[in-house]
């Protein structure tokens, strides 16, 4: 094997593909970088079983000179830390002994241990299942409106994922770990209906690798999803079982409605927020028609009251306690200027919508105090 390629097109396809590897892989293969060198291009393959990306680099594209074809694992780690700091425009690699590796710049050679291409496990990337296309844009935008809300605990599953489910072209996207929840919704072109709940690292993986405004196709089965963009293809197991229905958790909108600037709310949770601890961020919404106060107070620490005079209530009064982190991480999500809070009650759900649409809905359950 030996080929001589462009060093930034070589770190911009390591880059991607090292995020599928896991240094704690229980296969030595799988904790790196598979090189496949054919006649009219080098393909790199990363996996960790859950998630597999592959892209691929092509000779017509003027950056990949193949002397040699040939095939090799090389460690995901030092493979991209080696092209990382290698002070060049174009990188020689090829074998010097064996599966015994060099990488060559201008001026430094490194000299990297290798491991047979037939180790790594047999892959199928295959193009199977239901179709559709969704913009990358659009893709990026359901993983960071709904991401924060899926649950860190692996006792449950399903709440570890976003759950996808699509029928009469709408697709539904939903996120919750039980406290609060995220949900998006966009229409698609293709008349498909499934309901997958994918891993929420996955997609967030996926969310960093897109970098341009085009589209994706994708590939949905029983027990996988595939995603391809360009030259870069990106598969994720699914997670199993039976996502609960959602749907009879958001309230219809409540009759108790606070209307506010995104920026001017986000200010004052930040200095409520203040006088709050990783183990109480408890913050407090008063609200009436003629007064709107966010406020916190720990007795070990101290108390503030914040007045949201910029804003717009109307219903009767309400008092109602929630994570400051909640509510946050809730309107960062949204692209718009103004937000419409919807009440029901002082131990009910509230949601945060946009004012003139729905698409993205963000509910968070109160807490007792």
């Amino acid at each position: 094997m030996k080929f001589k390629i462009k060093r930034l097109v070589l770190l911009n396809a390591l880059s991607k593909t090292t995020k599928a590897v896991s240094a704690k892989s229980p296969l030595p293969s799988l904790t790196g970088i598979k090189f496949e060198l054919t006649h009219d291009m080098l393909r790199l393959t990363g996996s960790d079983s859950d998630i597999t990306i592959q892209t691929c680099i092509y000779v017509n594209d003027n950056d990949l000179d193949i002397i040699e074809t040939g095939s090799v694992i090389l460690s995901a780690r030092y493979i991209l830390d080696i092209v990382r700091k290698l002070d060049c425009e174009y990188i020689t690699i090829e074998f010097v002994d064996g599966l015994l590796t060099a990488i060559k710049g201008s001026f430094s050679k490194f000299e990297l241990n290798g491991t047979d291409a037939l180790e790594y496990p047999r892959i199928n990337l295959n193009k199977t299942g239901s179709l559709f296309k969704l913009d990358a844009t659009i893709l990026k935008d359901i993983v960071r409106q709904t991401k924060f809300a899926t649950s860190d605990k692996e006792t449950k599953p399903l709440l570890t994922g976003i759950n996808f489910k699509c029928s009469n072209h709408l697709l539904e996207c939903v996120a919750t770990d039980s406290y609060r929840l995220a949900k998006k919704v966009v229409s698609i072109d293709s008349d498909i209906s499934f309901n997958i709940t994918i891993p929420q690292k996955s997609l967030d993986d996926i969310s960093k690798i897109i970098d341009k405004e085009k589209e994706i196709d994708i590939y949905v089965n029983d027990r996988k999803i595939l995603f391809i963009l360009d030259n870069t293809i990106i598969q994720t197991r699914l997670i199993d079982g039976t996502y609960l229905d959602t749907s009879k958790l958001i309230p219809v909108s409540g009759p108790c409605k606070l209307e506010i600037d995104i920026n001017y709310l986000m200010k004052s949770v930040e200095r409520v927020s203040l006088l709050t601890n990783e183990m109480n961020s408890l913050i407090k919404l008063d609200m009436s028609e003629d007064s709107v106060i966010l406020s916190s107070k720990i007795q070990e620490i101290g108390s503030v009251d914040d007045k949201l005079n910029d804003s717009f209530y109307s219903g009767n009064p309400i008092s109602i306690s929630f994570s400051s982190k909640y509510l946050s991480e809730a309107i960062r999500s949204f692209t718009v200027e103004k937000v419409r809070l919807s009440f029901d009650g002082d131990m009910k759900p509230f949601i945060i919508t946009c004012l003139d649409t729905n698409d993205v809905i963000q509910l968070i359950l109160p807490v007792r105090t």
